[in-house]
């Protein structure tokens, strides 16, 4: 099991409705998340600097990146892309965290 930290940027005054979208997640996103490996996946938000914070546990970080080429991950992308930093493809801004401390 690899745990991954990643943070992206939310447009200011967004938060409420990516909480609302997050809490309508679409089945078939939630089911992807599961089929590519993902599991115990949080999202944090901070609401001084609008910079979101997520926590996944993946099975393989190679089938992981796999999911970004599903049909329904890029549909996910351009339903949020209006809220969020986003890159050329609509894929959110996402930079890697580096750990340094886990206690179980």
């Amino acid at each position: 099991m690899v745990r991954k930290s990643f943070k992206m940027h939310l447009y200011q005054g967004m938060a409420e409705e990516y909480e609302k979208r997050h809490n309508a997640l679409w089945p078939e996103m939630k089911d992807m998340i599961h089929q590519y490996g993902g599991s115990n996946y949080s999202i944090f938000l901070d609401k001084e600097t609008n910079v979101l914070y997520g926590y996944i546990e993946l099975q393989d970080e190679e089938l992981w990146a796999k999911s970004a080429d599903t049909p329904i991950c890029r549909k996910w992308w351009d339903y949020m892309a209006d809220i969020m930093d986003t890159n050329p493809d609509n894929s959110p801004v996402s930079i890697d965290l580096t750990p340094v401390f886990h206690l179980d």
